[in-house]
C-alpha cells in the first residue's frame, strides 16, 4: 500500500512539472502549429525520453554527484544556456519567412524530418540539468526506503507513460487545422514571442549558473 501511495504521489508531483511552462512546452507546441502532427509528435516523443533519462539518472544518483562536483553542474548548465539561446535566435531569424504547413502524408514519406523534430525536442529537455535536480528532488522526497525491482521498474514506466503522453497529447490538440491557420496568420508574432521565451530562459540558465 505505501508503495503505490508513493507512485501515486510522484505520478502528480510529475504531472504538475511537465504542464508548467518551460523550454519543453514552447518547443512542442511550436512544433505542433507550424509543421505536421507527426513532426509534432516527434518532437514530444523526444521531450518524453528526455524526461525518461532524467529519471533514470534521478535513480542513479544523479545530485549527488552533481552536489558533489559542482563544476559539472556548471558546465551543464552553460551548455544548456548556450543551446537554448541557440534555438531561440534560430526561431527568431526564421519569423519572417512564410512556412507552409507539411502534410502527414508528405512526412510519411520523409523520415529526417521527423528524426530532426524528436532530436530537437530531446536536446532542449536535456538541455537544462535543473530538471534533473526536479526528479532528484521528488524522487528524495517521495520514495519509500525499501524499494524493490519492480517498484523501480514501475517508476521509469510510470514516468514515461506520463512524460510521453502529457506532451504527445499536447502535440495532437495543437497541430489541429484549426490552431495551424491562427498560427500561420500571426507567424511573426507568434515565432518572436516563442523566440523571446526560449532566449529568457536560456539567459536566465546562464546567469543563474553559479547557483
Amino acid at each position: 500500500m505505501e508503495l503505490m501511495i508513493a507512485l501515486i504521489l510522484i505520478a502528480g508531483a510529475l504531472l504538475l512539472g511537465a504542464m508548467s511552462p518551460g523550454p519543453s512546452f514552447i518547443v512542442v507546441a511550436r512544433a505542433a502549429v507550424s509543421s505536421s502532427r507527426q513532426a509534432a509528435l516527434a518532437t514530444a516523443m523526444g521531450v518524453g525520453v528526455g524526461g525518461l533519462v532524467f529519471a533514470v539518472l534521478a535513480l542513479l544518483g544523479l545530485q549527488v554527484v552533481l552536489q558533489s562536483v559542482p563544476q559539472l553542474y556548471l558546465l551543464l548548465k552553460l551548455l544548456g544556456g548556450v543551446y537554448l539561446l541557440y534555438l531561440g535566435w534560430t526561431i527568431w531569424r526564421g519569423a519572417s519567412r512564410p512556412l507552409p504547413v507539411q502534410t502527414d502524408a508528405a512526412d510519411q514519406h520523409r523520415g529526417r524530418p521527423c528524426l530532426k523534430a524528436f532530436a530537437t525536442g530531446l536536446l532542449t529537455q536535456l538541455s537544462n540539468p535543473k530538471t534533473a535536480l526536479v526528479f532528484s528532488s521528488i524522487f528524495a522526497a517521495l520514495l519509500p526506503a525499501q524499494q524493490p525491482g519492480w517498484f523501480s521498474a514501475a517508476l521509469l514506466v510510470l514516468v514515461g507513460t506520463l512524460e510521453i503522453g502529457w506532451y504527445c497529447l499536447m502535440a495532437r490538440v495543437l497541430s489541429a487545422p484549426l490552431s495551424q491557420k491562427g498560427y500561420l496568420r500571426g507567424k511573426r508574432y507568434f515565432d518572436r514571442i516563442a523566440a523571446a521565451m526560449m532566449g529568457a530562459l536560456g539567459v536566465r540558465l546562464l546567469t543563474h549558473s553559479g547557483s
